[in-house]
């Protein structure tokens, strides 16, 4: 029981009501199967997935939110980094539409840079393809990493040799409660591998503002090119998966590791070490959470024996743990 004399399960119910009345139902899924929302394609249902437009509902709604705290919630974004239990998620999952869903040229930086504003919403193919239109260069290593640019911030994801740290100028955030926005620095993001200050803030990203170099569109067209290909024949992209399933350890690479254990092609279930990229933990067909989890502890335990390196987790495991 909560502090109000009600179940946890019926305080979550009081909450989606509350929802109901600043966010029309239509946008308001109640047993939401969060499988149809990562791109892993697993998870069981949320009691609700409630989707906001505006800084203003997204407000209303963790104003609800964190006045029942014995009511769960937290933001999916584009799912791209999330291992769903197959219970689901018991509380309600908040994902970002509508005006989050925007990027627009801004002005001109002092250097001749130009400052382009993205909703959170945003996919990194989107933001690519709209940099590449307007000529805009520094964005190249994120055209093929799926999900937002939210979530991208978030963790601070990077590739061949890029990072979002290297193009955002700042991050506009909403406080948990919904009860202030703050526009915050790159400097003070405190970005890391695979970090940034959002993680343990609980604060929620809103927008960035990046800063990019013009360039000649037909060579970013081209560099973009040469990624995607790099990436087509070296990552499983014809598997739905977390991406890299482990963080880079200290001194050495999650997927050399696993390849070095002999764990290539290693399965259960429906959950499979890709054989293209070790660093992978792919869905081949029908796997539940518990089939991946079973792997990922598997792969922990071999690397473990074999070298030492204990990896840690780079998916988010939600509702579920190794």
């Amino acid at each position: 029981m909560t502090g109000n004399g009600l179940s946890i399960k019926e305080t979550t119910a009081k909450v989606i009501e509350e929802i109901r009345r600043v966010i029309p139902a239509d946008r308001v899924l109640k047993d939401e199967l969060m499988s149809a929302h990562t791109s892993f394609r697993i998870g069981g249902p949320a009691d609700a997935l409630v989707i906001c437009s505006t800084e203003e509902e997204l407000a209303a709604v963790l104003g609800i939110c964190t006045s029942h705290p014995d009511a769960e919630h937290m933001l999916i974004g584009n799912g791209s980094n999330f291992l769903v239990s197959d219970d689901g998620y018991p509380g309600i999952m908040i994902k970002l539409g509508g005006d989050f869903d925007s990027i627009s040229i801004v002005g001109d930086a002092d250097d001749g840079d130009v400052m382009v504003r993205a909703g959170a919403a945003k996919f990194l193919s989107g933001v690519s393809a709209y940099l590449t239109e307007h000529g805009l260069s520094g964005m190249e290593f994120a055209s093929g990493i799926p999900g937002s640019i939210g979530g991208a911030v978030f963790m601070n994801a990077g590739a061949y040799g890029g990072e979002m740290k290297d193009v955002v100028s700042s991050v506009r955030l909403m406080r948990p409660d919904g009860s202030e926005i703050l526009e915050m620095s790159a400097d003070e993001m405190d970005f890391g591998y695979r970090h940034s200050m959002v993680e343990e803030s609980g604060l929620i990203v809103v927008s960035v503002l990046l800063k990019l170099s013009r360039d000649d569109p037909a060579e970013i067209v081209a560099r973009v090119h040469e990624l995607q290909e790099r990436r087509n024949s070296k990552q499983p992209v014809n598997y739905p998966s977390a991406g890299s399933t482990f963080k880079r350890p200290v001194g050495g690479f999650a997927a050399a590791l696993i390849d070095e254990a002999g764990l290539k092609g290693y399965r259960c279930g429906g959950a499979m070490v890709s054989e293209k990229h070790a660093g992978f933990v792919i869905n081949a067909g029908g796997a539940t959470a518990e089939d991946v989890l079973s792997v990922m502890r598997h792969v922990r335990e071999k690397v473990y024996e074999n070298s030492g390196i204990i990896l840690e987790p780079e998916v988010r495991l939600i509702n579920c743990k190794l």
